[in-house]
């Protein structure tokens, strides 16, 4: 699965990336320092299942401390936005290209207020971030309108061979990796009855709202939540969207994490205080900012929010879930001897089958049934499975 990091240009969108993945991208406080599309791997935590079973989890990917498995999910940051970017504004609908494929988007926000609506610096609390949220919504839903409208002649030709109003829009947004199912939803919630070809751009963009908020949903990250009097703008956020709003010091998390892979400290993504490992290794400033990061952000809000922010994209708004696929149930693990070392992201509704497909497609054509590994039950293979299963698949020889 994929998550995409989008924002208005010059918000700390690219440091919220590189806090969540490690990577060393490029990082300037001025407009569009980030031009190409940065990809990395983040990770979201589950209950471990291994000391439910007496064992030491070997992951693949990711890593497991005893109470935690750290799951890899994929992470897209774009280039930054200004309004009119639909329109060819700034780097133009290029942020807009980059996103199709991901699930769910997190807008980071300078909930500081601290820069304009070009992304030009400005002192805090002189701009209003609730209208940065504001910018991408609009931005994005005016593009797949403009989409929709484009594809006028090709909806056309469908509906006239039949097809009926939901399955036309679908096609022609087949791309962007949005059901048919969310389209039928979209047009049923807001009344539509009319014909595509009649709706004006202004109903085309309510649409296209509806089918974003169901297809593409949005998480808030509201960033330099440790600047004081941040708090005031994080509950305007709050009270001005219906998607949950996470606070955040990206910055903080970035530190932490760099201070963990040097062997200074000990912490993980999301934990709610940090242990100094050697006192004496580190100089005074860092000692300084240090106790900032824990008085400032972990004391008052209980962690950074990066962590928290991406698993309620993936478990809160997606409604995701962890399986843990087996070859061997009795001893839990694959042909190797490794224990555990698969973590597999599934649908809501994900089923025995699915999570076949997931591990590999011929794997899937010889499917038979499943194993619950807990109780021991066979399982058929439309059975939805639940968070943090451990399942075998049984296969045809």
């Amino acid at each position: 699965m994929l998550i995409g990091v989008v924002g208005k240009t010059n918000v700390g969108k690219t440091t919220f990336f590189s806090a969540a993945t490690l990577v060393d991208a490029a990082r300037e406080n001025r407009p569009f320092v980030t031009i190409e599309p940065n990809e990395g791997i983040g990770y979201v935590r589950v209950k471990s299942v291994c000391t439910e079973f007496g064992v030491r989890c070997q992951p693949k990917y990711g890593w497991c401390n005893g109470t935690h498995r750290f799951v890899p999910v994929k992470l897209l940051d774009v280039a930054g936005l200004v309004r009119g970017a639909h329109k060819g504004r700034g780097l133009g609908n290029k942020f807009l290209d980059d996103l199709r494929r991901a699930s769910v988007n997190i807008i980071v926000v300078d909930a500081s207020g601290s820069t304009d609506d070009e992304g030009n610096p400005v002192p805090p609390f002189t701009h209003d971030p609730v209208e940065d949220v504001k910018i991408v919504k609009e931005e994005f839903s005016k593009w797949m309108a403009s989409i929709i409208e484009r594809a006028k002649g090709k909806i056309r030709g469908k509906l006239l061979s039949g097809a009926s109003y939901d399955e036309a829009i679908y096609e022609v947004l087949t791309g962007l990796e949005i059901s048919r199912e969310v389209v039928k939803e979209a047009l049923e919630s807001l009344s539509i009855k009319k014909s595509p070809l009649d709706l004006t751009i202004d109903e085309l963009q309510e649409l296209s709202n509806e089918i974003l908020r169901r297809g593409k949903p949005f998480v808030i990250a509201a960033n330099k939540i440790d600047i004081s009097g941040a708090q005031k703008n994080l509950e305007r956020l709050r009270s001005s969207f219906e998607e949950p709003v996470i606070p955040v010091s990206a910055e903080a998390e970035l530190i932490l994490r760099k201070a963990s892979k040097a062997g200074l400290i000990r912490y993980e993504p999301g934990d709610r205080d940090f242990e100094i490992i050697d006192e004496a290794k580190l100089s005074e400033p860092q000692l300084k900012v240090l106790k900032m990061i824990r008085e400032r952000v972990l004391n008052e809000f209980g962690s950074t929010g990066v962590q928290d922010t991406l698993e309620v994209s993936v478990f809160n708004v997606l409604g995701m879930k962890v399986v843990f696929p087996v070859e061997n149930e009795t001893k839990l693990s694959d042909k190797d001897g490794n224990i555990l070392p698969d973590a597999i992201i599934l649908p809501r509704d994900g089923t025995v089958l699915d999570l076949a497909e997931k591990i590999h497609s011929e794997i899937a054509n010889k499917a038979l049934h499943g194993i619950d590994v807990r109780n021991k039950m066979r399982i058929s293979l439309d059975y939805e499975l639940k968070h943090r299963d451990v399942v075998k698949i049984v296969t045809a020889r």
